[in-house]
């Protein structure tokens, strides 16, 4: 049997529901047909067991032969090892079906969702995607899964129908007869489940994304007081769920009382016209045994029907949300093939910025969005013109591993610490290290330990301390280009200082590459200024950073504090007017003394006067 999940999942059919389940029936039909042979020989050794019974009473007790008994005895105990043999391999491939189908679709969704990229938000929510992710998958697995029991339920009622007819054709009649009208019976109880499955599982992905969204802000909820308005709205919208789940139980209960009531009807119907057959003598004793144990026999195969008929429904509904994922198109795909030569000018032509290789180059906007929107170009997450070495950047190829965008709102992934901020091909201990010493992290590995497991989104770390490491991570990607967004914003000025430093302008020690950013709010016009990194060489990096402009910096409390690159202290400011104590001003990451009464350690080389 093949380890999962398989290496490539292939290419999904997603024109339709029905054609995405087909074609995963398709994708393991190896898997799939010996299940629903091993189904069919396992239903079929329990279909014969009433014949071999019957002709055991007849031919061995009521004609008192005892080589008879015992010879139909052992097919009896043949048929048992095989049904048990049979059986637990079906389940086995039964469980392999599902978990095939639910790894393969994940991987397909964990596929689309990374080509996607920053257009898969914009389209779909992040609930819809966790439930995917936790319930869609499970519901596909199940169409997979009752294929093996489905197949052989089909053919051991064919099998019966057929023993019944040749025995007696009034009852195999009754057995034609009856297996289609409760099929139709039935039939009914399918659109409305149908109908509510699908409302409620769109209710569940809503409610995935409002919790979502709790979960990250209830930091900012609590410092807000907003615990309770949104804690309201959650309780609201989770009876909304929780009423659309109890409309769908109604459905799914009336489907699984027509599981039990009609078979049984059709048992009762078999069973009287069996008796009366006996009473009369049209069949024998043993025959009427047999009979009724196929009536009690064929409930099996008819409840079968009853829960494929659930499961494929359900199924259908989670293919149709996966279809919609897999569905979406890319705003800008990367389709490009050229390959410059690196490193090479980064250039937007509607600012008219210059990124060059081997220096670090500063932007301030009046406006923050504005300098989010050449963030977004440079990298390639909206369109723009903008040349890489001379060539379009919609028309190079790996532009996400050439051009790096670090924003605050990338994410930590759960695992060991330095696997988390490893790149994709790894990283020597050497670099990693360098990378933790540039953002200044080198305190959180040494607290916690290399290996200490991460949680989701890091969440044991502070503010400060995810940003850092987001901060050490990027750098350890070590890309061509390099764009910092604010990747300082939310640590303290000490710290701040600190990596300004060890980023790599004039006087700093450490890398050859770097970016400082912070959003201005001034209304200075944009400005940018460059520095050639010490030690450059050919292979140096470049960066892009965002900065407040100089006037907005020398009116702010830290530029007051803050060397100029030459070593000259700024002007001096006048001293701000006297303000009260603030009780919840946030304070200093290692003293826990305010900002206001804290002072860098001049190493701030590399700020533009």
């Amino acid at each position: 049997m093949k380890s999962l999940p398989v290496k490539d999942p292939g290419r999904p059919d997603h024109r339709s529901p029905t054609r995405y389940l087909a074609w995963l029936t398709r994708a393991q039909a190896r898997s799939v047909a010996a299940g629903a042979g091993l189904g069919v020989l396992w239903m079929l050794s329990q279909a014969l067991m009433p014949a071999v019974i019957g002709r055991a009473i007849d031919q061995g007790v009521a004609a008192k032969d005892t080589g008879a008994l015992a010879a139909w005895s052992a097919v009896l105990l043949g048929l048992g090892a095989v049904q048990t043999v049979s059986g637990v391999t079906r389940h086995r491939l039964a469980v392999y079906n599902w978990l095939s189908a639910a790894y393969r679709t994940v991987q397909v969704v964990t596929r689309q969702s990374t080509r996607l990229g920053g257009t898969l938000p914009k389209r779909l929510s992040a609930g819809e995607v966790v439930s995917v992710g936790i319930s869609d998958v499970a519901h596909i697995g199940d169409a997979l899964d009752i294929v093996s029991r489905g197949s052989g339920a089909v053919v051991a009622v064919v099998a019966v129908a057929g023993i019944m007819l040749y025995t007696s054709p009034q009852l195999g009649l009754v057995v034609l007869v009856g297996v289609p009208l409760i099929l139709l019976a039935a039939a009914p109880l399918l659109r409305p489940y149908h109908r509510r499955e699908e409302r409620h599982r769109e209710l569940v992905g809503e409610l995935n994304t409002h919790a979502t969204d709790l979960v990250t802000g209830l930091r900012v909820l609590r410092g807000v007081g907003g615990e309770r308005l949104f804690a309201d709205r959650y309780r609201a919208e989770s009876q909304r769920v929780r009423r659309a789940g109890v409309a769908t139980a109604r459905a799914e209960s009336l489907l699984s009382g027509a599981e039990v009531l009609l078979p049984g009807l059709l048992v009762a119907v078999v069973t009287w016209v069996g008796a009366r057959f006996a009473a009369d003598g049209a069949i024998t004793v043993g025959q009427l045994v047999s009979f009724y144990a196929y009536a009690v026999f064929l409930i099996g195969p008819l409840k079968t029907f009853g829960e494929a008929a659930g499961k494929i429904t359900k199924a259908h509904v989670s293919a149709g949300r996966v279809v919609r994922l897999l569905d979406i198109e890319p705003e800008l795909p990367e389709t490009g093939t050229a390959r410059p030569d690196g490193p090479a000018p980064l250039v937007d032509l509607e600012s008219g910025l210059v990124v060059r290789p081997g220096r670090l180059t500063a932007i301030a906007a009046a406006d923050p969005r504005d300098a989010q929107a050449i963030a977004d170009r440079l990298g390639r997450y909206a369109d723009g013109d903008v040349d890489f070495g001379g060539v379009p950047l919609r028309d190079v190829a790996d532009v996400r591993r050439r051009v790096l965008v670090a924003v605050n709102e990338d994410r930590l992934f759960s695992g060991p610490l330095t696997a988390s901020l490893a790149p994709p091909g790894g990283a020597d201990g050497e670099t990693m290290a360098g990378a933790l010493r540039t953002a200044c992290a080198e305190d959180i590995v040494a607290s916690v330990g290399a290996d200490a497991h991460v949680a989701e989104a890091g969440r044991e770390f502070s503010g400060g301390q995810r940003q850092r490491l987001r901060l050490a991570r990027a750098l350890a990607a070590d890309p061509e280009v390099l764009v910092l967004v604010e990747p300082t914003s939310a640590v303290d000025a000490h710290t701040e200082a600190r990596i300004a430093g060890r980023l790599g302008p004039p006087g700093g020690a450490g890398r050859r590459w770097s970016a400082r950013p912070a959003r201005s709010s001034s209304t200075a016009p944009t400005t940018s200024r460059s520095w050639r990194t010490a030690g450059s060489s050919p292979r140096a990096r470049t960066a892009t950073c965002w900065t407040p402009s100089p006037a907005t910096r020398r009116s702010s409390p830290a530029a007051r504090r803050r060397p100029s690159p030459d070593g000259v202290p700024a002007p001096a400011a006048p001293p701000p007017t006297a303000r009260p104590a603030r009780p919840h001003a946030r304070t200093h990451e290692h003293t826990n003394e305010p900002y206001d009464r804290v002072r860098p350690d001049g190493r701030m080389a590399g700020w533009p006067a």
